[in-house]
């Protein structure tokens, strides 16, 4: 009886263990009241960016793409933004290096996006996040709208037998 069951269902179990989890997480802090001053979105997985990965292959973002929006358009202070690259533990199984550039923009008056520009009103310096940082931090001003992107890298991909789960870069943002 239990050997039928498990070669009916095991097939089912197996499928669902083995789905790609997403590649994005997100939190915020709300602003005194409980007001919802930051907003995060994942984006969509159709505008994530990606690459392809095999064993002793160098190679870099073929599709960049968005990670998450950031609405801070109801925040009147600074927001302090840290993007973390979560499982880069796994990452080390399988790669010599994975280098990616972090690309910040601001949604400007047409609807469309440019690069942004810190408090200070400078632009943010090219910014990149890697197995050996594991996180990167940037300071923008409120009331506007950002998206955080990876805009392109280079990685070198040493073990490709692994699901690909484990070769997928995993992405949190937390924004303060």
């Amino acid at each position: 009886m239990r050997s039928k069951w498990m070669k009916r269902f095991f097939p089912f179990i197996a499928f669902f263990l083995l789905l790609p989890w997403p590649v994005a997480y997100a939190t915020s802090v709300n602003g005194l009241g409980g007001e919802e001053a930051i907003r995060i979105e994942i984006a969509e997985s159709s505008a994530r960016p990606s690459y392809t990965a095999f064993s002793s292959a160098i190679g870099g973002v073929s599709n960049p793409g968005d990670l998450f929006y950031l609405d801070a358009f109801n925040s009147t202070t600074d927001i302090k933004a840290t993007l973390y690259l979560t499982n880069a533990h796994e990452l080390i199984n399988c790669y010599r290096y994975l280098i990616l550039n972090v690309g910040i923009y601001v949604e400007n008056g047409d609807g469309g996006w440019e690069r942004a520009t810190g408090p200070n009103g400078e632009l943010i310096p090219k910014t990149i996040i890697s197995m050996a940082n594991g996180r990167v931090s940037f300071l923008l001003p409120g009331q506007a709208r950002y998206k955080i992107t990876i805009d392109g890298g280079s990685f070198y991909c040493t073990n490709s037998s692994a699901d690909s789960y484990a070769l997928s870069p995993q992405f949190y943002l937390e924004a303060i």
